[in-house]
């Protein structure tokens, strides 16, 4: 996998994962709750970008993947309901 790739996650429960090389180093970030349903609307995705500081999100991190990955500006309007699945 190439450095800053982002594929559907290989680890139980999570969305997504991505390749973060720095440093010499590499290490996989893993973001997401995958029992959860998709509802990006526009006020969910305002309320989860306040809730999770986005804007201070470092880069690297799981928050940062979130923010960027599953909740940017532009993705995903679908909903399918709210919660958890049953």
């Amino acid at each position: 996998m190439k450095c800053g790739e982002v594929r559907k996650s290989t680890r139980a429960g999570k969305k997504v994962m991505k390749k973060v090389c720095k440093g010499g180093k590499s290490k996989m970030v893993h973001a997401g709750d995958s029992s959860m349903r998709h509802n990006y609307s526009d006020k969910a995705r305002k309320n989860f970008k306040a809730r999770h500081k986005c804007s201070t999100a470092k880069a690297g991190t799981a928050r940062h993947l979130a923010c960027n990955t599953l909740w940017k500006k532009g993705g995903s309007k679908k909903t399918t309901g709210k919660g958890k699945r049953k």
